[in-house]
C-alpha cells in the first residue's frame, strides 16, 4: 500500500512543479495517440458505413476480419510495422523507424479495427427503412452519410473512445518501433515499463497515475460530448 500512496504523492508533485521531464512524456503521449486515434477515425467511420449498409458477396468475411482485427495483439502490430520500417524494408528508406511516427503508425493500425467495428455495429442499429429513407429524398451519398452519422452519433463516439482506449494504454507496438528512447519516442507506457524493469517502483506507480489521469480526463471529455448529445435527442 505504501507503493502505491508514494507513487500518488510523487505524481502529484511532478504534475503540481511542473517537471518538464514528465510533461514531455505526456505531451508525446497526447500526440502519439491523438494523431493515431484521428487517423484510425478517418479511416474506421467509412470504413464501418461502407460495411454496415453495403451488400457484396464477402461481406461477412470482411466484417470477420474486421472483428479479428478488434483483437489484434499489439506486439505482432509491432513487428509488422518493425520490419516495414527496418532499414532493409521495404519503407526502410525513409527512416522512420524508432520515431514518433512510426508509434503513430503502428497505433492506427490497432485502433482502426476497434473504430471499424464498433461504428459498423452503430449503423447497423439504425433503422434500415432510414437509409432507404433518405435516398427516396434525393439525398446524395454524402448526405445520406453526413445524416446517418448524426443518427448514430452515441455509438460512434464510443467507436472513438475505443479506439483512443486501445492505443493510449499499448506498450508492446510502442517499445518495439519506438525504442523509448529519452525525450524522442518515451511514452507514459514505456516509460512505465522502464521503471519497473529498473526497480523503480515509486516512480513506475507515479507514471501509471499519471497515465490513468490523462486517460480519465479524456474519457471524461469525450463521455461529456456523448451524454450531452443523448439529452438534446
Amino acid at each position: 500500500m505504501s507503493v502505491y500512496l508514494s507513487g500518488l504523492k510523487t505524481a502529484l508533485y511532478l504534475l503540481g512543479t511542473g517537471d518538464p521531464q514528465v510533461w514531455q512524456i505526456t505531451l508525446l503521449t497526447l500526440k502519439v495517440s491523438g494523431l493515431a486515434t484521428a487517423i484510425a477515425v478517418i479511416i474506421g467511420l467509412p470504413a464501418g458505413f461502407a460495411l454496415a449498409l453495403s451488400r457484396f458477396p464477402g461481406r461477412n468475411a470482411v466484417v470477420s476480419l474486421v472483428n479479428f482485427g478488434m483483437g489484434l495483439p499489439p506486439v505482432v502490430v509491432g513487428l509488422f510495422v518493425w520490419l516495414l520500417l527496418a532499414r532493409y524494408g521495404p519503407l526502410g528508406m525513409l527512416g522512420l523507424l524508432y520515431t514518433p511516427t512510426a508509434m503513430i503508425i503502428a497505433q492506427s493500425i490497432i485502433a482502426a479495427p476497434l473504430v471499424m467495428g464498433y461504428a459498423t455495429a452503430a449503423y447497423q442499429q439504425l433503422n434500415p427503412a432510414l437509409h432507404l429513407q433518405l435516398l427516396a429524398l434525393g439525398a446524395c451519398r454524402w448526405q445520406v452519410m453526413w445524416l446517418l452519422a448524426r443518427e448514430a452519433r452515441l455509438g460512434l463516439l464510443v467507436a472513438v473512445m475505443a479506439g483512443f482506449g486501445g492505443v493510449v494504454s499499448e506498450v508492446g507496438a510502442s517499445m518495439m518501433v519506438g525504442g523509448n528512447i529519452a525525450g524522442q519516442t518515451r511514452v507514459l507506457t514505456t516509460a512505465t515499463v522502464l521503471e519497473v524493469s529498473k526497480g523503480q517502483y515509486e516512480m513506475a506507480m507515479a507514471f501509471s497515475i499519471i497515465l490513468l489521469l490523462f486517460s480519465l480526463t479524456v474519457t471524461a471529455l469525450l463521455t461529456q460530448a456523448q451524454q450531452a448529445r443523448r439529452q438534446s435527442l
